[in-house]
């Protein structure tokens, strides 16, 4: 069994103590009950909710998995009970709506609790997070009647949601899918066509299944601008809400995989299936993208949840596994070895961890905050400008949490040695899990690409000013602090190698796409540390402020990981400086009939 406390005090310091939540979130018109009170009390019952209810379950819904039996998905025992307290307890429309039942509380609380979800049990939150991203979309897309009839069953937990989009052929070239949507000539559509990795597209967790499909009518452009959008239910509802007849959509199988195996992916089959047309026709990847975007920032979370975990489970079996003496002579006299902890190699770990796993929470909810502001703010202009910072730093959360969480959770196995490697400390279920997430809603590969060909250049470099600018104003504010050169310096270093290597990326990527394309993963790479690297420079400086009041270690510990992110850490982003440098040749010098 894994070892997971909620890390509360973390997350407190973040809201309260760095980014202000009160001023910059609880100000806002509709969040004005949303205060630290109310705030703190949904932290701490998320927490037990998690901790008592879906990590239980971790274990044996891996070890069960989910069983398709002649169409029929049963998911593993207890889970969809599971499900239905979590939507009575309101966990499902935290964020959501109250037109339609949602509790309507910031969206920065909703990634607070995503990442408790993910910490517990990932497999089971893919279900409640389908069905979140499908309500977004619906709610800022869909006809009113649309909204009406569906959103109200889905925030209860009636229904589930879905989005369908990957075909047996294509995946991120969604401008070559074939499944058809046929017009009727009452407002409805036959859908026809297969999608495939449709991650709850079947379960017996809720009474209807709602999804979210793309499909081209007759007359669409070819490519991408020839996609709509269709809600397809499992079962039709009728006027009164109540459920009608079975839709023509079936599961056709669900995938054995090496992780997530209590969350059904499944093979869907939709053949002649009744749908409706959600906006515009040949309007529906833009529509979709609105559930994608939000998708893959909850990815990003998935690999931070994870991670936290493995750091958790990690340092709590270093400290009580005795093995050898250290190299400074014995610790423990009273034992017959010292802890493994006291092994700098085992330190080295464990720091990595930890020092990834705050620095990304901070970020984290840096821009779950910009992505309230983004909605609530009464100002155009900022909300333009947490619009900007949200999408810039989607491709970089989704691609770079998810890459260090499979690495955290890696070192976590490592820590534990070979007990890490058997399934009894639950280890090697945390590596599982983890490697999913650097694949769906886009590879990291295709993150990176999205950052480099489209962030990059919109609206004039628009979007790089959102973060550029506050870090160079936070870089020249600090220099003029002696008690945070230490870690302002750095930071300036890392900045002025990320905007030389903007500077490079642009120019080589208008004369030659492929010097863009080799450089993509380790621009991202080196942005995320820049990144992190603010958001170190602000907690130190943050705890540096309240180190003489610091009861319980917490400040003192804060600088202690501060100074290993800069010194052992940091470092790293000057590698992948030099690689994006060297540009494409290395990459595509080999023949392709070489490999």
């Amino acid at each position: 069994m894994v070892t997971y406390n909620a890390p509360l005090d973390d997350i407190r310091f973040l809201l309260y103590d760095l980014l202000d939540y009160e001023g910059q979130v609880g100000a806002l018109p509709g969040y004005e009950e949303a205060n630290r009170e109310l705030v703190d009390a949904v932290l701490e019952e998320g927490a037990k909710f998690c901790t008592n209810e879906l990590l239980p379950l971790n274990r044996s819904g891996d070890e069960a998995g989910c069983v398709f039996d002649n169409g029929v998905v049963r998911t593993p025992e207890g889970f969809k009970e599971l499900y239905a307290t979590f939507c009575e307890a309101g966990w499902n429309g935290l964020s959501l709506n109250p037109d339609y039942g949602g509790q309507g509380l910031p969206k920065t609380l909703q990634f607070v609790m995503t990442e408790l979800i993910c910490s517990t049990n990932l497999s089971f939150g893919m279900y409640p997070g389908l069905t979140h991203g499908a309500c977004n979309a619906l709610e800022l897309h869909g006809s009113d009647a649309q909204k009406q009839t569906f959103l109200p069953n889905m925030i209860y937990g009636r229904s589930t949601g879905t989005m369908c989009l990957t075909e047996p052929h294509c995946g991120t070239d969604l401008g070559l899918i074939r499944t058809k949507a046929e017009p009727q000539g009452d407002g409805t559509y036959k859908i026809t066509g297969t999608k495939i990795f449709i991650s709850a597209g079947e379960h017996d967790m809720s009474e209807n299944i709602v999804h979210l499909v793309l499909a081209k009518l007759p007359d669409a452009p070819e490519g991408s601008k020839g996609i709509s959008l269709f809600i397809v239910p499992k079962f039709l509802v009728k006027e009164d809400g109540s459920l009608g007849a079975r839709n023509g959509v079936t599961c056709g199988a669900i995938e054995h995989k090496m992780g997530i195996k209590a969350s059904s992916t499944c093979v869907m089959n939709f053949d002649a299936a009744e749908g409706t047309l959600v906006g515009a026709p040949h309007s529906g990847m833009a529509k979709m993208f609105t559930m994608m975007n939000v998708a893959r920032l909850d990815v990003g979370i998935q690999g931070l949840g994870l991670a936290e975990t493995a750091y958790q489970s990690a340092a709590a079996y270093a400290k009580e596994r005795l093995q050898g003496r250290s190299l400074a002579g014995p610790v423990h006299l009273d034992k017959a070895a010292d802890p493994i902890i006291v092994h700098p190699d085992v330190r080295k770990n464990l720091l990595t961890m930890r020092a990834l796993n705050e620095g990304s929470r901070a970020l984290a909810i840096w821009v779950a905050l910009a992505v309230d502001i983004a909605e609530k703010h009464p100002d155009a202009a900022k909300r333009q400008e947490a619009d900007d910072l949200v999408a810039l730093m989607t491709p970089i959360i989704k691609s770079f949490f998810t890459d260090y969480g499979f690495e955290a959770t890696n070192l976590g196995m490592q820590v534990y040695g070979g007990h890490g490697y058997i399934r009894e400390h639950g280890m090697e279920q945390l590596v599982r899990d983890a490697r999913i997430a650097q694949l769906y809603e886009g590879t990291n590969g295709i993150q990176a690409l999205d950052l480099v060909g489209r962030k990059l250049g919109q609206n004039m470099g628009r979007l790089l000013r959102r973060f550029f600018h506050p870090v160079q104003a936070y870089i020249e504010t600090g220099m003029e602090k002696p008690e945070l050169a230490e870690f302002v310096a750095p930071l300036a270093k890392a900045l002025g190698r990320l905007q030389q290597s903007t500077l490079w990326v642009a120019q080589q990527g208008m004369k030659d796409p492929e010097e863009a394309g080799a450089a993509a993963t380790d621009y991202l790479n080196l942005f995320a540390y820049t990144a992190l690297a603010y958001m170190w420079c602000r907690m130190a400086e943050a705890s540096l402020a309240k180190r003489d009041d610091d009861p319980t270690g917490f400040h003192e510990a804060k600088l202690a990981t501060a100074r290993f992110f800069f010194q052992r850490l940091l470092p790293k982003s000057s590698g992948h400086f030099s690689a994006l440098m060297a540009g494409k040749a290395p990459v595509m010098a080999l023949k392709e009939a070489a490999f």
